[in-house]
């Protein structure tokens, strides 16, 4: 599977299963119930997906100018760090004025989420590309 198709498929599952995960994470770490979370969590899955769309683009569109072919542990640690670093930058601000705390909190709330996120981004984009293949700007 490769385009259009692949990423719209990879963050489809990426994001249903994310929103599941994350309302469960923010409500269990700020202490707000599921309702006022899972609208945080959707919020946030609309954020990563415009996120996910446009950083995928540029790391691939970096990755077809590599001379190294392939998605090895290095690359696939560069990547992770790359979109989530990406992620909090975007997020922070939205997690604090949600649940009407300072930007320090918003930060340590999403770092909780960020721990569990880069081993999730890390072994779901390893699966997927195992289950579908790799796009054509790696293999």
């Amino acid at each position: 599977m490769q385009g259009l198709k692949r990423k719209i498929v990879y963050v489809t599952l990426f994001e249903g299963i994310a929103i599941v995960c994350a309302t469960l994470g923010l409500a269990t770490l700020s202490g707000n119930n599921f309702g006022h979370s899972g609208v945080l969590a959707t919020a946030t899955s609309v954020v990563a997906v415009l996120w996910n769309f446009a950083y995928n683009a540029l790391f691939e569109a970096w990755e077809a100018r590599q001379v190294v072919r392939g998605r090895g542990l290095a690359r696939r640690v560069v990547y992770t760090l790359g979109f989530e670093f990406g992620l909090i930058v975007l997020l922070v601000p939205l997690i604090a004025w949600w649940f009407r705390i300072s930007l320090m909190q918003a930060l340590v709330l999403d770092l909780g989420l960020v721990v569990f996120f880069l081993g999730y981004t890390f072994s779901f984009s390893w699966a997927f590309d195992r289950v579908f293949g790799l796009p054509k700007a790696a293999a």
